[in-house]
């Protein structure tokens, strides 16, 4: 299911979406199934054991199955079909079109969720459809014309262009406008999956979302996650799960020669780029000295819409387990990030801390690193990190210091528009 936006020449794609496991040959294995069925209620043989009856069941299924779009019974004759000790056997029967709705009646339910996928990911509503154009011989099945009408207001499907030859047309208009031989059509396509890179706890921060227009160019800033971090390696990703490992791996290049600074101050600018052709350009660059390294992935739209739709599943499957990874995640960053923020504290105020202060906030940091390293949960980490954040508004310098009182306020009072995650070294 493919939504578009016509007009003026340009063709838009708003949105994609589709089941791989879903098409004409599950059809045409339900009648085969039925038909095996029934003659082996009459004769005791099952065809599906006999590769050669199998085949020929096949055929006569989609013959069937096309007959039945047009008029509403098939007759289904194969002589000779198997032979047993009696002799030859022949299968002849009737299939009603009211039959064949009723053995695909949970097929042509399951094109539901790509089509409401696919409008809800262009955000828009069934009156806002101007025209259905249906892709493949399927589409003219009786009972998947009457499911787009539901779907779409009562609309009537676009009967000017023959469904088995849509996708061959197209392909033939793209490669036209790619060879520069029509010019008068422009397509701007869009990413089939998210785009982003790897990030502290080893997730995924997407920066270009799953169908965005292209050609398109985003950036997100980025922190250093160690003192005088002076490298960073940024993994190119793409997919749609939280874990980073469970996305598929683009590329990975080093940005080296960062300037030496605390943790969190040294910003480093990620850059995506894709042009029309698909083509994607990552740089990162470091924005205190303008040093930079990029790297240009040319495969990134090479997965087949099968594969896309496996890892769209794949991620719907285990969004609650993805969503739960994300919020520990980030639970465990912020710990360890106030926890950073009351030692950098402690060691500005030096021997002007107070000292049951100081022994308690070394306390609470060993904490907090162990509970980070050990995967602590959201529960375990929260009123670790609330004690920590209270601590911090707490330690302030004697009256003689204040000169001092603001410092580690002030360092981060600036980081606005730096994303909430951090490179690791790596």
């Amino acid at each position: 299911m493919s939504l578009l936006d016509v007009g003026e020449g340009v063709v838009e794609v708003r949105s994609m979406a589709g089941d791989s496991h879903l098409g004409g040959d599950d059809f045409d294995r339900r009648v085969v199934d039925y038909l095996a069925d029934e003659f082996q209620r009459a004769e005791n043989i099952d065809l599906r054991k006999d590769a050669q009856a199998l085949q020929r069941l096949f055929e006569a299924a989609e013959k069937a199955k096309v007959e039945l779009s047009s008029v509403t019974q098939a007759q289904v004759n194969l002589p000779f079909v198997t032979a047993d000790a009696n002799g030859p056997k022949h299968l002849t029967t009737t299939i009603m079109r009211s039959k064949f709705d009723d053995l695909t009646a949970d097929l042509v339910e399951r094109c539901l969720g790509p089509v409401k996928q696919a409008m809800s990911d262009a955000k828009v509503a069934a009156n806002d459809i101007d025209e259905v154009i249906l892709v493949g011989g399927s589409t003219r099945i009786p009972a998947v014309q009457a499911l787009v009408r539901r779907l779409t207001g009562g609309k009537d499907p676009h009967m000017g262009v023959n469904p088995d030859e849509v996708v061959a047309l197209g392909a033939a208009v793209q490669a036209g406008v790619l060879k520069g031989e029509v010019s008068d059509v422009l397509l701007l396509d869009v990413t089939p999956l998210s785009l982003g890179v790897e990030t502290q706890g080893g997730v995924m921060t997407k920066i270009i979302e799953r169908n965005t227009t292209i050609p398109a160019r985003r950036s997100e800033v980025f922190s250093t996650a160690e003192d005088n971090q002076s490298a960073v390696d940024v993994v190119v990703l793409q997919g749609e799960r939280e874990r980073a490992a469970d996305n598929r791996v683009l590329g990975r290049f080093r940005l080296e020669d960062i300037r030496p600074a605390p943790r969190g101050e040294a910003q480093v600018e990620v850059i995506f780029d894709i042009d029309a052709n698909g083509i994607l350009n990552v740089t990162a660059r470091d924005k205190d000295t303008g040093k930079e390294q990029s790297i240009t992935i040319s495969e990134q739209g090479n997965l087949d819409q099968g594969e896309v739709e496996r890892m769209l599943a794949e991620a719907e499957r285990n969004r609650g387990e993805d969503e739960a990874l994300r919020k520990a995640v980030d639970a465990r960053n912020g710990l360890d990030s106030v926890a950073y923020q009351v030692e950098r504290r402690l060691a500005e105020l030096g021997d002007s801390a107070p000292p049951h202060e100081k022994a308690r906030a070394e306390m609470l940091v060993a904490d907090a690193r162990k509970a980070v390293q050990d995967g602590a949960s959201p529960a375990e980490v929260q009123p670790l990190t609330s004690e920590l954040q209270q601590l911090l508004y707490g330690l302030v310098p004697d009256q003689s210091d204040d000169g001092q009182a603001g410092g580690a306020d002030a360092a981060s009072s600036d980081d606005g528009d730096v994303i909430d995650a951090e490179f690791d070294r790596s």
